[in-house]
């Protein structure tokens, strides 16, 4: 699916944002709406960006396509228990949890490694920062979703020696400027 023009109001007032900030690097998911959020930030002449093709969202099988409350009707269960089902056993024909952080793990260890000490943007989607963050803070995926992630939302972690430290959790600079 393409971005809707708010979803491309969005991505230009995210840019603008971005563009006041100090990026080092810049990893994003292959999928077609991260691009096309992506988009006005390389164009504000930020760095090129790497592309981890394992930095794609979840693969939601049988649940793909539909809203929240139409998985919830057809198959039956609570839809705030969605992580929960990802986690075990995956949603049907979709991808489990356990494969999906197997998919994301090595991309977060990666750019890590490439870049100590700096900052870089991630642009995916919101179930790969969900797994990034319980990477990171060391939590199961299901407790994340007491986090809001919206579309094109800021959710900035600061790395020590000791532990993860979440400075911004969806930080979105267009909520009062975008209808």
């Amino acid at each position: 699916m393409n971005l809707s023009p708010r979803g491309k109001r969005q991505a230009k007032v995210l840019a603008e944002y971005l563009r006041a900030k100090t990026i080092d690097a810049i990893y994003a998911s292959p999928m077609k709406r991260v691009q096309q959020t992506l988009a006005p930030t390389l164009k504000a002449g930020q760095l090129p960006q790497t592309i981890f093709q394992d930095l794609r969202e979840i693969d939601f099988g049988d649940w793909t396509g539909l809203n929240w409350f139409a998985v919830r009707d057809r198959f039956n269960f609570p839809v705030h228990e969605w992580l929960d089902r990802i986690e075990n056993p995956g949603a049907p024909n979709g991808e489990s949890g356990r494969s999906f952080r197997a998919r994301v793990e090595p991309c977060l260890r990666e750019i890590i490694r490439r870049h100590p000490g700096e900052n870089v943007a991630v642009f995916c989607h919101g179930g790969v920062i969900r797994m990034l963050l319980a990477i990171l803070i060391d939590v199961p995926l299901p407790k994340t979703n007491a986090f809001e992630v919206e579309y094109a939302s800021i959710t900035q972690v600061a790395l020590h020696p000791h532990m993860a430290e979440i400075e911004l959790l969806n930080f979105t600079p267009w909520r009062d400027l975008v209808g």
